[in-house]
């Protein structure tokens, strides 16, 4: 389990309690963080109870509940809810996961959501993951070859395509990420769980002509070695991926280049 760690923002107060709907027998309490920057009363922490006979059975679907029955200008990120998109990440009974994908059942006692942790809110559980996704730009991910291009396509053997299971189904939703304590401290420079991961799935695409090039650009003290293999990555990942394995790959590649 990952440890909540507050947003980079001001510890949250105790706030609004809101009523329940008339009638509900099969409640559930959420206990939810909200932060507005047009708002004084915040950070703070709203409750709420959802009514789970008028409620699918997902974070998600309570989430969505309060906002259309309940409170509208709760603000949160979703699209997909199949696991597929990433953009309902948020820290979840103190882990990061998707909403879409983590069952109430699953949780004991209240509800607690927070937005992902060590991030600058935008709005509610909406964190700003602009620096994220600029690391993610900087691994260059893409195919790049000297070769000239095929009439077709770019041909790779089974077993080469088989290198890359565990690195491609990454949905960037910044899970891992946000859960790395060396990337809380180092986030500016660290370049962090998922941005390395991807990093990794091009150096082993057997299709990619550029692996001196993107392996110059991670030697470097905090672009690759902030990590500390502490693994919380890797349990964090909702689908289930290994971060911290490829990290120790890239490192082992560092090394065998130089031999």
């Amino acid at each position: 389990m990952v440890e909540i760690t507050l947003p980079k923002n001001s510890r949250p107060t105790e706030g609004k309690t809101w009523p329940s709907k008339p009638g509900a027998k099969n409640e559930r309490e959420f206990r939810v963080y909200r932060w507005n920057p047009d708002d004084a009363n915040n950070p703070r922490i709203d409750t709420y109870k959802v009514d789970l006979d008028d409620c699918g059975p997902m974070v998600l679907d309570a989430l969505i509940w309060i906002k259309s029955k309940i409170d509208p200008t709760l603000t949160f990120r979703r699209s997909c809810r199949e696991g597929v998109c990433g953009s309902c990440a948020m820290n979840i009974d103190g882990v990061n996961t998707l909403a879409c994908t983590r069952g109430m059942d699953e949780i004991k006692g209240a509800v607690k959501i927070y937005p992902l942790p060590h991030q600058p809110v935008v709005k509610d559980l909406v964190p700003d993951l602009t620096n994220f996704y600029t690391q993610y730009a900087s691994t260059e991910p893409w195919l790049k070859t000297t070769t000239p291009m095929p009439q077709k396509e770019w041909k790779q053997s089974e077993d080469d395509r088989k290198k890359l299971d565990g690195l491609y189904e990454c949905i960037l939703c910044a899970c891992c990420t946000t859960s790395c304590p060396s990337y809380w401290w180092n986030g500016d420079r660290y370049l962090g769980p998922a941005a390395l991961l991807q990093a990794g799935r091009w150096l082993k695409d057997s299709r990619d002509e550029a692996t001196g090039e993107r392996l110059d650009f991670l030697e470097d003290p905090f672009r690759l070695y902030r990590c500390h293999t502490i693994l919380n990555c890797s349990k964090a990942c909702p689908k289930g991926l290994n971060p911290a394995k490829e990290i120790a790959d890239i490192k082992k590649m560092m090394v065998e280049r130089q031999v």
